[in-house]
């Protein structure tokens, strides 16, 4: 039986890695909508790897309009069981310089859209633990990787999620920073939901572009910036994804593949067949 695929979620520019292999796009329809893009399948250092656009092809998404339930439905689909992102971050605090990278480990929500970040409702109801909302045992692979490429990495840090598509006020970017909060984004919270509710080991890359606005004596945030730093660390965030993907095991048997064993408090005998047939990827194994 072969291994379950590896999810790689970033820019359109980051499937263009040196062997990456047997290149085929496919479409995926969902009961939730259109994901982001085709998903690019192939292989990938031994294993086979999905890559998805977040955006789109050619950057023409908004962050609110990312339908992450459609993304992971699919997903999960797809037999993929880790997920790793690759994110543009602003910097909240002095010690995360542009073109580090901070392996996040917790989150802040400050969007308005947490019934888009549910797969569950219509009669059947799930509540997962997502005190640890990030794949520990992909964090940590990680980090060994960001090691062995010699990236100016840091082990941890909370990630604010707001909900754009402006950058922060300076205001705002101050009282995030005044608050010991670490990276600012607009992406990766519905992400992080979405796969623990599908089952999925999800961990970030957050790639640090900018140091949003509270820091007067830096420019602050802007596209151009974005883009440019986003450039230069897209060399490191290649190399991190091609270490990583022989480290991961060959099963999917870590505590977020199992993130439903005890989160649905609604009785089998009550599930809706409608519900049923809408979930069937994530509810899978709970069917038998």
């Amino acid at each position: 039986m072969a291994s379950p695929r590896i999810g790689i979620i970033g820019g359109s520019g980051l499937y263009h890695i040196e062997g990456f292999t047997r290149q085929k796009w496919r479409t995926v329809k969902t009961p939730f909508g259109a994901p982001s893009d085709q998903f690019l399948c192939g292989e990938l250092a031994g294993r086979e790897v999905v890559f998805l656009p977040r955006h789109a092809r050619g950057h023409r998404l908004l962050p609110s309009e990312l339908n992450h339930r459609a993304n992971f439905w699919a997903l999960k689909s797809l037999d993929v069981a880790w997920v790793i992102s690759v994110s543009a971050v602003g910097s909240l605090q002095a010690k995360y310089r542009p073109c580090d990278i901070v392996l996040i480990d917790q989150f802040v929500d400050r969007t308005k859209r947490d019934f888009e970040h549910t797969f569950f409702g219509q009669g059947v109801v799930a509540h997962v633990a997502f005190a640890q909302p990030i794949g520990e045992e992909l964090r940590q692979l990680l980090l060994k990787s960001a090691k062995a490429c010699r990236a100016r990495v840091h082990n941890g840090g909370t990630y604010v999620n707001m909900e754009g598509p402006a950058f922060s006020t300076r205001a705002e970017s101050r009282l995030n920073h005044h608050a010991g909060l670490d990276v600012i984004g607009m992406t990766n919270l519905g992400e992080a939901r979405c796969a623990r509710e599908a089952e999925i080991s999800y961990a970030t890359l957050a790639m640090v572009t900018d140091y949003d606005s509270w820091k007067e004596d830096e420019a602050h945030v802007t596209v151009d910036l974005v883009l440019e730093n986003l450039r230069r660390n897209a060399a490191m965030a290649k190399a991190i994804v091609q270490d990583v993907i022989p480290r991961l095991p060959a099963e999917a048997n870590w505590p977020c593949h199992e993130a439903l064993k005890t989160a649905i408090m609604t009785d089998r005998a009550l599930w809706p067949k409608g519900t049923i047939q809408r979930l069937k990827p994530i509810l899978k194994k709970y069917l038998k």
